[in-house]
């Protein structure tokens, strides 16, 4: 296993990062944590050089905490630094931090969570929890030694990532979103490298879509060509996340012994700057081969934005070439119905046609038509 730099710490965090959020589980049932399986799986990862093991209060239902506490029994977890999140849905007063602390301290069988982040973070979540007073209450819980440090895991654009950055002074690490796929969605490149400047360890999530791009379709395995034989696509995916010297760890949700197994051989070769410029070039091919599957060719620019309607354009856009890219069509009707997630007035259905956005487009689409149409596919029942 190779260690990389953790922020400011005087710690090194293992390149892969045992994430708790896709455990084996019994019958597809995600609440039913195949919990022998699990821990088997875990300590395997430890005994071969993991460190750090992430989860949070709403995986597997709630369940993932209990088996990870499980899993650190038996001198693990003097092994690891373990990170798991704060949910803002469940907060409603300030009391409640104190309270679902506790409840995952005594899930996880520990008197101390070394990583303690704010789950989700995006726009209007930030505010809540800092006027809340949370700043000042997870401070108290440093003192008391419940917590070691503070971090978020993120999920808006670059402008509200660097707001969350620089309105704590104190944050030690931020986890984002990053994959060859997205280098330019959310926090993006820019966001990595700018925690990086300010000091901040950066924990990569989704490094392989969340599995989406380890299966890749025809034209795909094309571009890939025989450099499969050399890895897997989840390979290269984890490889290029960890060319990027500004990442500190790639967490992998991992739901067979298979695929930890080869995650573990894949982190030899996580060595920043680990890629020729041919790999990089390979790569290049292959995310294009990705794109050139969109129905859509909206390259995200945002010059359309913003919509005088409130249309989160770009946004929709997204959704609809996911589920024909990657055959993500349930995930993303849930995303598009899930006002957690897209709020009501970003919806395609309140385009007005003012064709405004055509105006502003580079490649001048006809946006309404496609909000139209992008609308009828992520609402079909």
């Amino acid at each position: 296993m190779k260690y990389r730099k953790f922020g400011k710490l005087d710690w090194k965090g293992s390149a892969l990062g045992f994430g708790a959020m896709r455990l084996p589980v019994i019958k597809g049932d995600p609440n039913e944590v195949d919990e022998r399986e699990a821990i088997r799986m875990i300590r395997h990862a430890i005994d071969n050089g993991v460190n750090y093991v992430d989860s949070a209060y709403m995986y597997h239902g709630g369940k993932s905490e209990i088996v990870v506490g499980k899993a650190l029994k038996n001198g693990y977890r003097e092994k690891v630094h373990l990170a798991t999140k704060l949910p803002p849905m469940e907060v409603k007063t300030a009391s409640d931090f104190d309270r679902l602390l506790n409840e995952q301290l005594k899930k996880l069988d520990t008197n101390k969570i070394d990583f303690y982040l704010i789950h989700g973070v995006r726009s209007g979540v930030w505010p809540r929890m800092r006027d809340l007073g949370y700043i000042r209450w997870a401070e108290g819980a440093i003192a008391d030694g419940r917590i070691g440090h503070l971090g978020f895991s993120f999920h808006d654009d670059f402008t509200t990532f660097k707001e969350i950055i620089d309105g704590y002074d104190n944050w030690t690490f931020c986890q984002i979103q990053y994959n060859y796929m997205d280098e330019n969605f959310q926090a993006g490149t820019k966001g990595l490298k700018y925690a990086h400047k300010k000091g901040l360890a950066v924990v990569v999530m989704e490094p392989v879509r969340g599995g989406r791009i380890s299966i890749p379709p025809p034209i795909v395995a094309k571009a890939w060509g025989k450099s499969l034989e050399e890895f897997s696509p989840s390979g290269w995916a984890l490889r290029w996340v960890w060319n990027h010297p500004e990442v500190s760890v790639a967490l992998s949700g991992m739901t067979t012994m298979e695929q930890l197994k080869e995650n573990l051989v894949t982190a030899e070769y996580s060595k920043p700057h680990n890629l020729s410029a041919d790999e990089l070039e390979l790569i290049g091919r292959v995310r294009d081969a990705y794109k050139s599957l969109s129905p859509i060719p909206c390259t995200g620019c945002n010059y359309c934005m913003p919509c005088p309607n409130g249309v989160g354009i770009p946004q929709v856009f997204e959704l609809y070439n996911e589920a024909n890219v990657y055959g993500t069509v349930v995930r993303s009707r849930r995303s598009y119905s899930n006002t957690r997630f897209f709020k009501e007035e970003q919806r395609a259905d309140n385009c007005i046609k003012c064709e405004e956005c055509i105006e502003k487009c580079p490649q001048k689409l006809p946006i309404p038509e496609l909000l139209e149409k992008a609308h009828a596919f992520l609402t079909e029942k």
